[in-house]
């Protein structure tokens, strides 16, 4: 999400000085990538700006594809197959035995056609998911091209399509997706369209109960990653901003008082770090109920034990559902030490979480890392020449 908003920021900096900007997004992988679909990187006069496709092997051929794209004023699609040995030599040498499909745009100035910048950036600031729908390829005769977009958020639609048969189909795909991204073909009689599909969430939300010395350092990594961190606190010489520069929110008040300030949603990851029994245990008794992701509690297995057994004696027994998304002691196994390693370890179980991973060693892992997605390698075929270029 960080990524992202870097892309924002720079994109609407560059275009306000009227810079020329395009945007680079991987919309289909077959086999092996460095970045899945939804990856993307900003171009400004020429140069690589913000974000990645690659782990940096595409990155100079992009930026050369993208000056066409802005110098045509058109949207492209490029496919780079790296499937056979002879490219590490002579090929991008990316070695990675995979296929990447990427569609290069120019970004238009504010109010021509659909504004994807704009729109990323309200999903951002208000904190309110989005669907973006764009045109990858299209068959058949359509004023339809490749980079239209229709995009949705509140259930309110904008769209630059010209085809009002196509328009209505992507809209259907939009009002059905729920979550990452997916490739699909709508057709209305004798014309279609391939269509990337995405869902563009706000930064994740984290809510950090304790403002304690070792609470420093995972909010400080969370805002490394892009996430929305809120810091909850009784103490205001603790919960003070010269300490927790980064949070977005601080909130000065008891458990009880303060989660009334605070939104607890499903998408909401929630750590307890007080280092006071009776705070965490009047917290867990709030927290448990709530419809949070993920409820990380600091301490050892023992206390959390002794917690949930005080519980019981008020008459409060947590469902199997809600101990699922318990995690105490709370962090992976990677021999912590220190608040830095501690907060290191809280967050990659957070991501692991998240991503639904086990977060074991890679390479005990016997699936590929990134599994194929919905409808991805449809798309690829369709450009499955190395380096293929189509300018519609």
């Amino acid at each position: 999400m960080k990524e992202l908003q870097k892309i924002v920021h720079e994109a609407e900096g560059a275009r306000a000085a009227g810079r020329p900007v395009a945007l680079a997004t991987v919309v289909g992988i077959e086999g092996s990538a460095y970045r899945l679909p939804g990856a993307r990187m900003l171009i400004a006069d020429g140069k690589w700006i913000a974000g990645s496709i690659s782990g940096g092997c595409l990155e100079d051929d992009v930026v050369m594809r993208a000056n066409e794209a802005v110098a045509h004023d058109r949207a492209l699609v490029t496919t780079y197959d790296t499937t056979s040995d002879d490219d590490i030599v002579f090929g991008v040498g990316l070695g990675c035995k995979g296929v990447i499909t990427i569609l290069i745009e120019p970004v238009r100035d504010a109010g021509d056609g659909v504004d994807f910048i704009a729109f990323a950036r309200a999903c951002i600031e208000d904190r309110s998911p989005g669907i973006a729908a764009t045109v990858i390829r299209i068959e058949g005769t359509t004023e339809a091209a490749v980079g239209n977009r229709i995009v949705m958020r509140s259930g309110a639609f904008q769209s630059d399509l010209v085809d009002a048969a196509l328009d209505a189909e992507i809209r259907k795909a939009v009002r059905d997706h729920r979550h990452g991204t997916s490739l699909v073909r709508v057709s209305h009689e004798d014309r279609a369209a391939l269509v990337f599909v995405e869902r563009i969430d706000p930064p994740t939300p984290l809510v950090i109960f304790g403002a304690g010395h070792d609470a420093m350092p995972v909010a400080r990594l969370a805002k490394d990653l892009g996430w929305h961190v809120t810091l909850v606190d009784h103490r205001p010489a603790y919960a003070a901003r010269e300490r927790f520069p980064d949070a977005d929110r601080i909130v000065l008040g008891s458990p009880q008082a303060a989660l009334q300030q605070v939104t607890l949603e499903p998408e909401t990851l929630a750590l307890v770090m007080t280092h006071n029994y009776l705070r965490d245990l009047e917290l867990l008794q709030l927290l448990l109920p709530s419809p949070v992701r993920y409820l990380g509690l600091l301490g050892p297995r023992r206390r959390t034990e002794q917690i949930l057994g005080d519980l019981k004696e008020k008459g409060i027994v947590p469902a199997q559902n809600q101990l699922d998304r318990l995690y105490a002691p709370v962090g992976l196994d990677i021999g912590s030490e220190g608040p830095a390693e501690v907060a290191m370890s809280i967050l990659a179980e957070m991501q692991a979480v998240m991503t639904r991973h086990r977060g074991g060693h890679l390479r005990e892992r016997k699936q590929p890392i990134h599994q194929d997605h919905a409808g991805g390698q449809q798309v690829v075929r369709a450009y499955r020449r190395t380096g293929d270029t189509e300018l519609p």
